[in-house]
């Protein structure tokens, strides 16, 4: 046997045996869309727009496992990147231009209450704002949202709580909608939500107001939220049309807090509340149940 003859039996032995020993290794697997979400937007939390090349990979590994879900998010992500850019903000009532229609409501995000379930100072100035622009929009729906957050009154709620003070400062009851059920911000969006679209269809903008520091959040949550619950992407009943703001003398919300914010919204509540309990900044959240 020559010696060419050789190296060539010799190859084909050794590529046999490769090919032998592959048939029984098992193939990666492909990550599950909730892997990919998670991974995406603490990155982007963590490290902002350093992080855009890889949340691009990302967005193709998501859309590839599935392509409605990637198209919302990709609309959710975009989003979130330019608002630090685009959002303006409109201190102590909403801007002129909206419809004065009950196609319009007014969103009061909600603040913990002092254990007594009075209202802290906070939620009385964002009220301000709140009666404000409600005054200036005579038809339009206001929603105030937020859950049980008096550890000493367990029938207080932040929602009843401003329902009763709009409603004593002038503003017809029939206009005011309470969300009384959320604990967090996530949670006033997603509860909202269904209360808007089942009951009152005629809604299809929202204003968002609260605190300056918060309004970006709550202008992020509220548009992912009806994002992902689009008949399809691009398709939402709501949409985030404005805001007004009440100029805090302090307080913030880190980017990873939005991480975990749309992390719940996506529907893993405990890894959200891991992150919540090692950045909210602004008051403690109850146990998760």
């Amino acid at each position: 046997m020559n010696v060419r003859y050789r190296y060539a039996v010799s190859v084909l032995l050794i590529l046999a045996v490769m090919l032998l020993a592959g048939c029984g290794a098992e193939k990666p697997q492909p990550r599950n869309s909730q892997e990919i979400i998670e991974e995406m937007v603490v990155d982007y939390g963590s490290y902002g727009t350093e992080a855009e090349e890889h949340i691009e990979g990302l967005l193709k590994e998501l859309t590839a496992a599935d392509p409605d879900l990637g198209k919302r998010w990709e609309g959710i992500m975009d989003r979130w990147m330019s608002l630090g850019d685009e959002l303006t903000l409109s201190y102590g009532v909403l801007p002129g231009g909206l419809p004065d229609t009950d196609e319009l409501c007014i969103v009061a995000l909600g603040f913990q209450l002092e254990p007594d379930g009075s209202m802290r100072p906070e939620l009385v100035e964002r009220l301000g704002v709140v009666l404000k622009s409600a005054e200036k929009y005579p038809n339009a729906y206001i929603v105030c949202t937020g859950g049980g957050t008096a550890p000493e009154n367990s029938s207080a709620t932040e929602a009843g709580e401003m329902a009763r003070w709009l409603i004593e400062k002038g503003i017809d009851e029939k206009r005011v909608i309470t969300e009384d059920s959320s604990l967090t911000t996530a949670q006033n969006a997603i509860f909202t939500y269904d209360i808007l679209t089942a009951q009152y269809p005629s809604v299809k903008k929202l204003a968002i107001v609260s605190s300056d520091y918060h309004i970006e959040t709550g202008v992020l949550l509220f548009s992912a939220e009806a994002a992902l619950r689009a008949e399809a992407p691009g398709e939402e009943k709501l949409e985030v049309v404005s805001n007004a703001a009440w100029k805090a003398p302090s307080g913030s919300l880190s980017s990873m807090f939005q991480a975990g914010a749309l992390i719940e919204l996506s529907g893993d509540r405990e890894t959200a509340f891991e992150i919540y309990y090692d950045t909210y900044d602004i008051h403690e959240l109850p146990p998760l149940k």
